[in-house]
Parts: structure tokens; C-alpha cells; sequence
């Protein structure tokens, strides 16, 4: 049983990196504008991405190659799309993540109000944990953040439905107007972007060289992490029901005021009792992501520029990290006050460009790269087809209602 806890690593360092900006911020809001009412965007999502996140690990563990080893076989070309879609969202998503986090430390630990400043020292923390490129730290801390971030979560929640008096319904809706820029932006990020199944990929390496996995055992860690992350997911949109649903208040673009915003209204309907469950379950949700985030984003770009650039040595984990860090805290001062119109447009990029990456995740996995005996069956192709029309559909749909 021990042996088989240690062995767990990736699936929860996607649960850490999903469970942020998605959860905190857009299940939240989804909650308090929809009550449960976007229960069923939440629960499509989930279903109709699954196959796709869940082949990163599955090609890592056949192939021993990451999802963007495998793009290179199917052509450069695609390496090439991922590089410019990845370096003109990472640091938007990075300081978006960040801006969250900055503000929910300023309210919980207080000895500045000063948001730069926070930036700067989370930053710093985790670039100190990760500058080595050492996957063994990152595997550990995270797997400590998911178990705190999961009891406290589902403890507010049991505390916030046990106080709510009003009958909530659980009929669906359908956003119009406006609210479909919501709606995008909620699914692109629920549970996360596509594009973390190359994070997932790149994970599940490092993992299996510490500590040797089977394909059986890679998967077995894929779902349970999955399964949080849906869990949690339900968790958030439940509090912003149970709490916020029908209260009238609408909530800031600006990262500090949203911050506050969130635990005084929590504070508020659960009591001062409730706000360390709360305040815990908001940061570690934040912090898990901001460091999962920087840990990722520049794996994949050196595995990247190593295909694409084969002479360039010196574009490696540290260059890309120190770019990815230095950016977020250059930009930061500029986009305070947008964190909103920040989220929406990294998270409307992401459910745009979310076919590109289903389509390709398909096309490997079943390719002549992948070990015949570890392809998907029939059932998870079929709902990989399935998902893929999904995601075409709706993703054609937005840009038509959004023009």
C-alpha cells in the first residue's frame, strides 16, 4: 500500500496545476451567478477532456517520450504552432495564477498590503524550490498541498451547505448575451487547459526515472488525481452557491478586491470560525497552481527549443524559468486591475485552442509511435471522438456568437 502512495506523483501534480484559476476564481463565480446552475458545463467538460489529458500519460508511460516528442514525429510544424501559442499565453496564465495568489497571501498573512511585493517573494519561493530542476521536491511538496487543499475544501463546503437556508434549484441554464463569454472561459479552463497534457506527459517521465511506474500504475495515478480535481471542482461551485448565490454582490476585476472580496463574503454567511478552512483551501488551491505552472511551462519550452532549435544549449529549464519568472513580475504592475479581462482572455485562448491539441492527442496515441497493446480502447476512442466533435462544435459556436 505504501509502496504503491510513493508511486503516486503525476496525476496529482495535474490536480495541483488544475486546481486554480478554474476552481477558485470561475467555479466560484459560476456558482455565485448560476447557483448550480452550470453543474452541466462543469460535468461535460470534464467528461468530454478526460480521454485527451489522460493520453499524455498514457504515451509517456508506452513510449517513455513526451507528447512533444511525439508531435515531432507527426511533424515540426506542430511543434512550431505549440511554441508561439505557448510563449503568447504562458506568461499571461503565469501572472493571471500569481495575481490571485498575491492577493489571497496579502489577506491572510498581512504584514503588507503591497501586491508587488508579494508577487516578487511567491515568485521567488518558487523559483528557489524549482531552480534546480529537481522533480523530487516538486513531487513531494504538492502531494502535502493536495491533501490540505482536499480536507479543507470539503469541509467548508459541508459547513457552508449545513448554514445555507435557501432552497437552491438544480435546474440548468444556459448563459445568453454576455454570459457566454463566461461560459468560454469557464470551460476552457475546467478542469484545465488541454495543453497541460504535455505538462502531464513531461511529468510522468520524470516520475518514472525516480521511481520505475507501469502503464497500470501511471493510469491508476492519472484518475485518482483526475477524480479530485472533478471533485473539487463541484466543491468550489457548491460554495459559491451555498454562500454567494442570490446575495447581489458582484465581484471586482482587480486581483486584491476580488481576493478580499471572496473570504469576507465567506467570512461574512459561514462566521470567523469557517475562515481558516476557507483561507486555506483559497491559497494552497492558488499556490499549488502558480508553482505547478512554473515548473511546467518551462519544461515544455526546453523540450521544445531542444527539437526546434537543436544548437541552442543555453535555451534550458533555467533560461526558460528565469524568463517566465522575470516576465511575470515585469508585467504585473501593468495588469493588476485586469485580472478579469487577464482570466477571460487566457482562458477563452485556451477553450479556442482546445481541438488542436485533442486532435493531435488523438492522432498519436493511435499512430504507429504507440506500442499496440497500450492504445486506447474502442470505448475511450469513441468518447475521444466524441469530445473532439464537442469541443469543434462549441468552440465554433463562441466564435460566431462572440463576432
Amino acid at each position: 500500500m505504501i509502496e504503491s502512495l510513493k508511486k503516486l506523483g503525476p496525476g496529482l501534480l495535474f490536480a495541483g496545476a488544475a486546481i486554480g484559476v478554474s476552481h477558485l476564481v470561475q467555479s466560484t463565480r459560476a456558482g455565485a451567478d448560476f447557483g448550480w446552475g452550470l453543474l452541466w458545463a462543469l460535468v461535460l467538460s470534464n467528461l468530454f477532456k478526460y480521454p485527451f489529458f489522460q493520453f499524455g500519460s498514457r504515451y509517456a508511460l508506452a513510449t517513455n517520450k513526451s507528447l512533444l516528442d511525439g508531435y515531432a514525429h507527426l511533424g515540426k510544424t506542430y511543434l512550431w504552432i505549440y511554441f508561439f501559442l505557448s510563449l503568447g499565453t504562458m506568461f499571461t496564465i503565469q501572472t493571471a495564477v500569481t495575481i490571485v495568489t498575491a492577493s489571497l497571501a496579502s489577506i491572510l498573512f498581512g504584514f503588507t498590503p503591497d501586491l508587488v511585493v508579494w508577487t516578487i517573494l511567491i515568485t521567488m519561493i518558487c523559483l528557489l524550490i524549482l531552480w534546480r530542476g529537481n522533480f523530487t521536491i516538486l513531487d513531494k511538496i504538492i502531494k502535502w498541498i493536495i491533501v490540505i487543499l482536499t480536507f479543507s475544501t470539503v469541509i467548508a463546503v459541508f459547513l457552508a451547505a449545513g448554514q445555507n437556508e435557501n432552497n437552491i434549484s438544480l435546474s440548468q441554464h444556459l448563459p445568453q448575451g454576455s454570459s457566454i463569454l463566461f461560459l468560454a472561459a469557464f470551460m476552457g479552463w475546467m478542469p484545465a487547459p488541454l495543453d497541460i497534457s504535455i505538462w502531464q506527459s513531461l511529468w510522468t517521465i520524470e516520475k518514472n526515472k525516480a521511481d520505475k511506474i507501469s502503464v497500470k500504475e501511471g493510469l491508476l495515478d492519472y484518475n485518482i488525481g483526475y477524480v479530485i480535481t472533478v471533485l473539487l471542482g463541484v466543491c468550489f461551485m457548491g460554495l459559491g452557491t451555498f454562500v454567494m448565490y442570490g446575495s447581489g454582490t458582484s465581484f471586482s476585476n482587480s486581483g486584491g478586491v476580488f481576493a478580499k472580496q471572496l473570504i469576507d463574503l465567506y467570512t461574512l454567511t459561514l462566521g470567523d470560525s469557517v475562515y481558516i478552512f476557507i483561507a486555506i483551501a483559497a491559497f494552497t488551491a492558488m499556490f499549488s497552481t502558480t508553482l505547478t505552472t512554473l515548473d511546467a511551462s518551462p519544461r515544455a519550452m526546453e523540450k521544445t527549443s531542444r527539437h526546434l532549435f537543436s544548437r541552442a544549449n543555453y535555451l534550458n529549464y533555467k533560461f526558460w524559468i528565469t524568463v517566465l519568472a522575470l516576465g511575470t513580475i515585469g508585467i504585473f504592475s501593468f495588469l493588476l486591475s485586469e485580472m478579469g479581462t487577464l482570466v477571460e482572455i487566457a482562458t477563452i485562448l485556451s477553450f479556442i485552442t482546445a481541438p488542436f491539441y485533442a486532435y493531435l492527442n488523438l492522432k498519436l496515441v493511435n499512430s504507429e509511435h504507440m506500442p499496440v497493446e497500450h492504445r486506447p480502447g474502442k470505448g475511450l476512442i469513441l468518447l475521444s471522438i466524441i469530445g473532439l466533435i464537442f469541443l469543434i462544435l462549441f468552440a465554433i459556436s463562441f466564435l460566431f456568437l462572440a463576432v
